[in-house]
């Protein structure tokens, strides 16, 4: 390190010495706490942000790792604890957890900046530049407003950014151990949860739903959630919705498999088996089919392809037998199910397969219709670079309610018309970022899968083979979920997709698998 990166290392408190912050911090920690008396005269709630600011900027400069760890921690209880914030601090709270990932941003690049560190490249890195490349000649082309194209862009790219962030932080393999650990517990406390949900009811149902709608102005921060099903029906616990509590637990599950595999002690597959077994009711009462198709898919990936286990593969072919069977004794007709509040659980999964509701989520403005429109119509528009970040199929459109596009190409307003949002992650990024754009997003997808699937054979770790075992999983589920709704934006699932993909690779650099 060159002298003045030492001395700037040092008066920022970042010269890796277990200290109390630099000059710099107390600096600006005193100014703030002046400011907090000032503010405290007009609205002493705002005192609290102004603190928990200061805190959290600390933290971000002397302890990034911790900032990690209560992100992970903090977001599937972020749907519930929202409902509690008072309206006058509601944009702050909403955003707080983005907002770390900003801070440990600034954190980061200073710590590169004093330390003079090199680069670290990763699989993600042309890919990313490229996709950042479309993104913006997206917005020039389409002479999109820059506030709506940039805020398009950070809602594709924000838990993206918290991939290099953690490979930069490099945290220990103690600290990854550490983070997996707490969230089997997290598991467990929503699995609880979600399955005293189903025997309680309304009334459970009622303290844990986020039903109201926030506005910023003429910004939506949030749509709430709108009950459609029965009571105690499909559980959710304090995630929001049922498909969110789903997601999660099948990220999880998928990521214990992986090292219930790969483990050669049998307590610890025991204990790995804990958190699938005590949530797996409440997986089930989600009656959600993203999760359930998910996590099928990735397990037989998993277990039958890679693993070559027999009795995965005699499960699988034993589970086709048994709904063959049911079919032929219930006399149910598949192809006129449609959803109801009191479906059954049977019910639900074999809807999947229904012309009937097909046809309806087509003439309903559903999902399926917009896999047909957005070809045909959105893409068609504007081939290559699509119609502008910000403009079609994804929660920032929603979130401005920016009809513009839609407008322009005679297509209501999403799904059902209202929504914004088109449920298919996939073909909203077709739409707002074109085909070059769509193409170099699949890459960093197909990069974090082809990096598990070699961490996996080359690993002479257990630990390391099992959660990159695993994570292969989670992408292959996570990837065939975004067909079904916006998961690569949804904070209680995606940041899990990147954060891990950065411990996977962390872990596999420690190896020398990756220089």
């Amino acid at each position: 390190m060159s002298e003045a990166g030492e001395a700037l290392a040092k008066w920022l408190g970042m010269d890796r010495r277990p200290d109390p912050p630099g000059p710099v911090l107390l600096t600006v920690g005193g100014l703030l706490m002046l400011a907090a008396m000032v503010i405290a005269i007009a609205d002493p709630w705002k005192v609290v942000v102004l603190l928990v600011s200061v805190a959290v900027i600390a933290a971000a400069f002397a302890r990034p790792t911790w900032v990690i760890l209560f992100l992970a921690l903090y977001s599937p209880f972020e749907p519930f604890l929202l409902k509690f914030v008072p309206d006058n601090l509601y944009i702050y709270a909403r955003y707080f957890s983005e907002g770390l990932i900003y801070i440990l941003l600034v954190s980061v690049a200073l710590r590169l900046f004093v330390r003079d560190r090199r680069l670290v490249a990763t699989p993600l890195d042309l890919p990313f530049v490229f996709f950042i490349l479309v993104a913006l000649t997206s917005i020039i082309v389409n002479a999109v407003p820059p506030v709506y194209g940039l805020l398009g862009v950070r809602q594709i790219i924000r838990f993206i950014l918290l991939f290099f962030l953690t490979v930069y932080l490099d945290p220990d393999t103690p600290f990854i151990k550490r983070v997996t650990n707490f969230m089997f517990v997290i598991v467990l406390f929503q699995g609880v949860l979600g399955f005293l949900q189903s025997v309680i009811g309304a009334p459970l149902d009622e303290f844990l739903i986020p039903s109201e709608r926030k506005f910023y102005e003429s910004i939506q921060l949030t749509t709430g959630t709108t009950q459609f099903w029965s009571p105690g029906s499909r559980v959710f616990a304090t995630l929001g919705r049922y498909d969110q509590l789903g997601t999660f637990l099948c990220f999880f599950f998928l990521l214990a498999v992986g090292l219930i595999y790969c483990t050669k002690q049998r307590e610890d597959r025991r204990r790995l088996l804990v958190p699938i077994l005590v949530a797996l009711p409440a997986f089930i009462l989600t009656l959600s089919r993203a999760s359930w198709f998910g996590f099928a898919l990735a397990f037989f990936v998993i277990g039958a392809v890679l693993m070559k286990d027999s009795k995965v593969r005699f499960a699988y072919a034993g589970a086709v037998a048994l709904a063959l069977i049911y079919l032929g004794v219930t006399g149910i007709t598949v192809r006129y199910l449609v959803d109801y509040p009191e479906q059954t659980v049977a019910e639900r999964f074999f809807e999947a397969f229904s012309y009937e509701r097909w046809r309806g989520e087509y003439y309903g403005l559903g999902r399926l219709f917009w896999i047909v429109q957005t070809p045909l119509v959105v893409v068609r528009s504007s081939p290559l670079f699509g119609v502008g970040p910000g403009q079609f199929g994804g929660g920032a459109v929603a979130a401005l309610g920016n009809t513009a596009v839609y407008e322009k190409l005679n297509l209501p307003f999403g799904v059902y018309g209202t929504g914004g949002y088109i449920d298919n992650n996939w073909f909203s990024l077709w739409g707002e970022t074109g085909t070059l754009g769509l193409a170099f997003y699949a890459w960093m997808i197909f990069a974090l899968a082809w990096m598990a699937l070699t961490v996996m054979r080359e690993s002479k770790d257990p630990y390391v083979k099992g959660l990159a075992l695993g994570y292969f999983g989670c992408v292959l589920a996570v990837s065939f979920q975004a067909f079904l709704a916006t998961y690569f934006e949804v904070r209680t699932i995606a940041l899990y997709l990147w954060l891990y993909g950065s411990f996977v690779y962390v872990l596999a650099r420690r190896e020398k698998i990756y220089a």
